[in-house]
């Protein structure tokens, strides 16, 4: 069964996508939920629609996603944390990423960094997906706090 996604589904698509799905999984769950919409013909010509008319503003959010990957991928980041002989308590998640982040004037959700669980002291990268079509790196150092 085809369906218009209306929002950015994990493992499935992103909004304004037309993906086949299994017909339980569509009129049980995504529909329900308002995750998506059947794709009718109607429906598919409104989107169309929608989409060209669309174009520009997603060029131009693009763009703003594009400069932001390469802003984040020059920009020195440093999380302190409590340690002891290159140990942390704790670890360093997203939120952190986020936080640190933000203090350097870049404002992003924790969804959108996916960082592994990070136990010592070092250097490491994570991802941030900005856009759909653009994922930054963001290389940062976890050193020890004084």
């Amino acid at each position: 069964m085809e369906v218009i996604l209306i929002k950015d589904m994990e493992n499935l698509g992103y909004a304004n996508d037309i993906v086949n799905v299994k017909p339980g999984y569509a009129n049980n769950y995504l529909i329900p939920q308002g995750y998506a919409k059947a794709a009718t013909a109607s429906a598919k010509k409104v989107l169309a629609e929608n989409l060209r008319q669309r174009a520009h503003k997603d060029a131009k959010i693009l763009a703003d996603a594009q400069a932001l990957a390469e802003k984040i991928a020059n920009l020195p980041l440093t999380i302190s944390v409590k340690a002891e002989e290159g140990k942390l308590f704790g670890t360093v998640t997203a939120a952190d990423l986020a936080e640190a982040l933000a203090a350097k004037g870049i404002e992003l959700e924790r969804k959108v960094i996916a960082v592994e669980a990070i136990k010592s002291v070092g250097e490491y990268e994570a991802v941030a997906k900005l856009h759909r079509e653009v994922k930054a790196t963001v290389k940062f150092s976890v050193v020890a706090a004084e």
